[in-house]
């Protein structure tokens, strides 16, 4: 009988979801490294280099998890800026058109793809945990999903600011009606008892 190897003790599902998991994060560093060099801002350039930093961290632990042959914690992204306070409205916003060539790429390419990276990261990892029947792997994985909205926050705040990605606002009045239709539940609810 063939030895058991650690990973044994995962499901079928679980072993698919972190092999797509991880085939993910690979592509998105590999994205990261091409569109680096295109990097002017030098505050865009800190949050992707910490952000790859971060993304070769939170590989390394999953690889880790699935050998046994480290701890595989979840760890919590920091970002490099935070807390900024979101632009909303829209500030005559310039055309978009595709590039005549590589050779045109710029911060506003570079961000708008680093932060697709993310949302799709994000939702790719999220999906798998709630695939996931190992409760170590679980919480690698949502933490990984939390991540990957942090670091997505993190690039919108960053193009926000830089009038790259706008927040169209509603009329006032719109924005009122539609949040005033929800109210609080009814008492009986909180208790469980009608």
């Amino acid at each position: 009988m063939a030895q058991t190897q650690p990973a044994a003790n995962l499901g079928a599902h679980e072993v698919m979801e972190i092999h797509e998991v991880l085939s993910s994060a690979i592509t998105s560093l590999n994205t990261f490294q091409l569109y680096r060099p295109h990097v002017q801002d030098p505050q865009l350039a800190a949050i992707l280099d910490n952000q790859m930093r971060f993304a070769v961290q939170e590989y390394d632990n999953m690889v880790a998890f699935l050998s046994h042959r480290g701890a595989g914690h979840a760890v919590p992204y920091r970002p490099v800026h935070r807390n900024l306070t979101p632009m909303y409205g829209l500030r005559s916003p310039a055309p978009a058109t595709p590039n005549a060539s590589a050779a045109a790429i710029d911060d506003r390419d570079v961000a708008a793809a680093v932060l697709g990276c993310h949302k799709a990261s994000a939702s790719l990892r999220m999906h798998a945990a709630l695939e996931c029947a190992d409760s170590e792997l679980r919480r690698l994985l949502i933490q990984g999903a939390t991540n990957c909205a942090e670091q997505a926050y993190e690039v919108f705040q960053w193009m926000n600011q830089k009038g790259y990605y706008q927040v169209p606002t509603l009329q006032v009045n719109t924005t009122q009606t539609l949040t005033a239709l929800y109210q609080p539940a009814p008492p009986g609810l909180h208790t469980g008892v009608q």
